[in-house]
């Protein structure tokens, strides 16, 4: 997303360079009344519905649950700027909420509903902004203010759930698989309306009132996730299931209250069951972060050993011991990093190396001890590239955070 936009500035700009004054202001203006158009379509009611409109403020004069959404969107983006961290960085996308298989499964599942509120960047953020506000306004004031909080959070977090399921080591932020299902719950509205014509019938002016909003909200999840992501299709699918159990009779009237509690109750059934296969994703990353601390940790405790030997303080065969010490330490290390459960395919590679580490890293404590009893510079030696070679394993055991 950045390439291209970086590709389209340049392009831009070498446009405008050529161009003479009068032709760039106009230009310019254009650029000006075309931002004006796309901020007054989506904020603004489409014309034509105004009966429409005036049955819809009968039904629900005020929609407080979009205002509510939107207003948390830019509070935590707010606070993401003025915060430690780069906001583009995966880290610290996960230290404010985002979700990551490896933190939600082990006893982290607040992360699926504190996802849809972190956004990666601006760009992100004005786009789920446009897509939401008045398609966001319409259906909530349509099948009311529970139901349309019901399938947004459903929506939301049923799709952070099949997420993990396909990409349990991919960081998940925003709110496109709940925005999707809010589509699918305008998607349930309309068929329902199809038969049950009235002044609530979503004339055809105001849906294509709404096409600018949505447009720049699919424009842009089809430039970072591809046409549709899994979760966006997972989003639609339950955004419009829910709204066909819920809005049976819309048109005439808004879902009661027990049917949107019998839904919530069928959504948190359905997480639970969903959920359950996965919990307790190893957290790879964090064990070789253990495993490097180790090492920086023993390295300064053998230098300081040998320190004190070069002063006389300790003889060969107790600098001998302490690498025999180390060595099962690492044992230890390497018996619980090959024990570990429920390890995601895309962190296998990590623990291979990782465990190509301890194992050379052994050999190099052993060659050190052996050397030392016996006084054998060659096999110090030996050691010393055997060291070299378990560091450079160690320092390939990573995983890039994927976003």
């Amino acid at each position: 997303m950045i390439a291209i936009l970086v590709f389209v500035g340049v392009v831009l700009g070498l446009v405008l360079r050529r161009m003479p004054s009068e032709e760039r202001l106009r230009f310019a203006q254009a650029i000006v009344d075309g931002l004006v158009f796309i901020k007054d379509s989506i904020t603004k009611p489409p014309s034509g519905g105004e009966a429409f409109y005036t049955a819809l403020k009968a039904r629900t004069k005020w929609a407080f649950v979009t205002p509510a959404i939107v207003v948390a969107y830019v509070v935590v983006f707010s606070m993401l700027l003025v915060g430690s961290g780069s906001i583009g960085d995966p880290r610290t996308l996960i230290e404010w909420g985002s979700s990551i298989g490896t933190r939600t499964t082990n006893d982290e599942w607040w992360r699926l509903g504190t996802a849809m509120f972190v956004h990666v960047g601006l760009l992100h953020l004005i786009a789920e902004v446009a897509g939401l506000v008045q398609v966001g306004l319409l259906v909530e004031r349509l099948v009311g203010r529970l139901a349309f909080a019901v399938v947004y959070v459903a929506s939301g977090v049923l799709a952070g759930v099949w997420n993990l399921t396909l990409h349990p080591v991919s960081v998940q932020a925003g709110a496109a698989g709940a925005i999707f299902g809010i589509y699918g719950l305008l998607l349930a509205t309309l068929v329902l309306g199809l038969a049950q014509r009235s002044s609530l019938t979503i004339p055809l002016k105001v849906l294509k009132g709404l096409w600018p909003g949505v447009a720049v909200f699919l424009v842009y999840n089809m430039l970072t996730e591809g046409a549709f992501s899994e979760a966006m299709q997972a989003g639609l699918v339950v955004g419009f299931t829910g709204g066909m159990l819920l809005a049976g009779r819309v048109i005439s009237e808004k879902p009661p209250a027990r049917r949107v509690a019998a839904v919530l109750a069928a959504t948190v059934a359905i997480v639970v069951a969903l959920a359950a296969p996965l919990r307790g994703f190893a957290d790879v990353s964090g064990e070789v972060a253990k495993v490097k601390e180790r090492e920086k940790r023993t390295a300064q405790t053998y230098d300081t050993a040998v320190d004190r030997f070069k002063a006389g303080r300790i003889s060969a065969q107790e600098l001998a011991r302490l690498a025999d010490r180390i060595v099962g330490e690492l044992q230890y290390i390497q018996a619980q990093l090959v024990s570990l459960d429920n390890v995601p395919a895309e962190h296998w590679p990590m623990v291979e190396k990782a465990c190509e580490y301890l194992k050379l890293r052994q050999d190099s404590w052993r060659l050190r001890a052996q050397g030392l009893r016996a006084g054998q510079a060659r096999t110090l030696q030996e050691a010393d590239v055997a060291e070299h070679t378990a560091l450079v394993a160690l320092a390939s055991a990573t995983a890039p955070i994927q976003q």
